[in-house]
């Protein structure tokens, strides 16, 4: 497996964090990799560390989603990159509960 996935579920928004064994993936790998099915009605958060690739390739996955953000602690939250809600706007940072 490429990608290991976390789901953490909170009332708005689902928190999908990733890792990658041993820190190497190759872009062809993308073809394997998976997400993990979340609740489309609400955000998904991409947290982990990883190419930029990859994160275009979750964002692609998680399309359907009301909206997506990626995590970044240092700006206080998730900042949205992806909306279809008219209440999530792309550029918001959304707080991120933490995961107990």
């Amino acid at each position: 497996m490429p990608v290991s996935f976390k789901v953490t579920e909170f009332d708005n928004l689902s928190l999908v964090e990733f890792e990658i064994p041993g820190g190497v993936l190759v872009p062809s790998e993308l073809q394997t990799i998976e997400a993990p099915t979340v609740d489309a009605t609400k955000g998904v958060v991409l947290s982990g560390r990883g190419p930029v690739w990859l994160f275009a390739n979750l964002t692609h996955q998680y399309h359907p989603s009301a909206w997506i953000g990626t995590f970044a602690p240092a700006e206080g939250g998730a900042i949205v990159v992806e909306s279809h809600s008219t209440k999530v706007s792309v550029g918001e940072v959304i707080p991120v509960p933490k995961p107990e």
